[in-house]
Formats: C-alpha cells, structure tokens, sequence
C-alpha cells in the first residue's frame, strides 16, 4: 500500500477518535463547540480527485454522525465543505502558488494563505451544520454566534496542530 494511502487512513482514524473521545465532551456555555476532524478534508492533497473527495468527506461525516447520533448533519457539513474546496482553493491562490506534492498546510503554503483557505472551509462547514442542526430562523443571530465562537475555536485547535505537527522542510 502506498505510504501517502496509509498516512492519510491514519489520520482520517486519529482525527476521529480525538473527536468523539475528547472534543465531543467540550461545549462551553453552548457557544463554542470544536469541529477539529474538519481538518481532514483540508489537509487532503491538492490532486485528489473529486469524487474521492467528496466520498471521504462522507465516510468521515457518517463516523462523526455514528458516534454523535446526529442523523446525517456532519455528513451535510463536511460533504458541503468538500464540493466547495476546490472552488476555494482557486478563490485563495491562482495556479502558480500550489505544485503536485505540497500538501495544504502552513509548512508549505505558508501562514496567510493556510489562514484563509481553512478559515472559509471551517466557516462553510461550522455554518451549514449549525443551521441544519437548529433548522429555523426565530435563533438566527444565536446560532450565528455559535458559528463564530466554533469556527474560531476550531481555527485555534488546527493551527496549534500545524505548529505541532508539521515541522519546517530542511
């Protein structure tokens, strides 16, 4: 098997379990949920091609959903954010800035670029499952603020683990 196959099944497991065994029991005050197995989706290579996207992102929603018992929501969520990556991607850099074998990641894009690109993706994400999740209008501002709070949360938690976890090319 391919390493770059096993490296992301690793991840794709490792970000799972970190959800469901320990940020599915942090909700403070309501507000501020973290989604940090959103981080999959965004750091999947730039020549992944569509359809396994989007059937990542199903997969990876379906294994939050089992564990959560939310019926379909993170599912929504995450193969919404996926079909929108590649539109994304094109919005935050032109052609030039990405080569086959660099990874969507602050070590090989950069801080600012990394920034934008996943801040968007969160929010898409953090926006369509909240609202899903309340599905009316009457606590439109409330969820809206709860959008906020977790997609800022998240962004924390993910650039932490860049800073962590992917080290500086020699």
């Amino acid at each position: 098997m391919n390493s770059g196959y096993f490296k992301h099944i690793i991840r794709f497991i490792v970000l799972v379990l970190f959800q469901i065994l320990i940020l599915n029991n942090i909700k403070l005050n309501g507000y501020l949920n973290p989604y940090f197995y959103v981080l999959f989706i965004l750091l999947l290579p730039f020549e992944t091609p569509r359809w396994l996207l989007l059937l990542s992102a199903f997969l990876l929603g379906f294994s939050v959903d089992m564990f959560e018992n939310t019926m379909g929501i993170n599912i929504a969520a995450c193969v919404l954010m996926a079909y929108l990556r590649p539109y994304v991607i094109r919005f935050v850099a032109s052609k030039q800035d990405y080569e086959p074998g660099l990874e969507p990641c602050i070590r090989d894009l950069g801080f600012t670029w990394f920034i934008s690109y996943s801040l968007i993706l969160v929010f898409i994400h953090h926006f369509a499952m909240f609202y899903i999740e309340v599905f009316r209008f009457s606590e439109f501002l409330t969820t809206f603020y709860r959008v906020l709070g977790s997609t800022v949360f998240t962004m924390v938690l993910i650039i932490m683990s860049q800073y962590l976890f992917y080290r500086p090319r020699k």
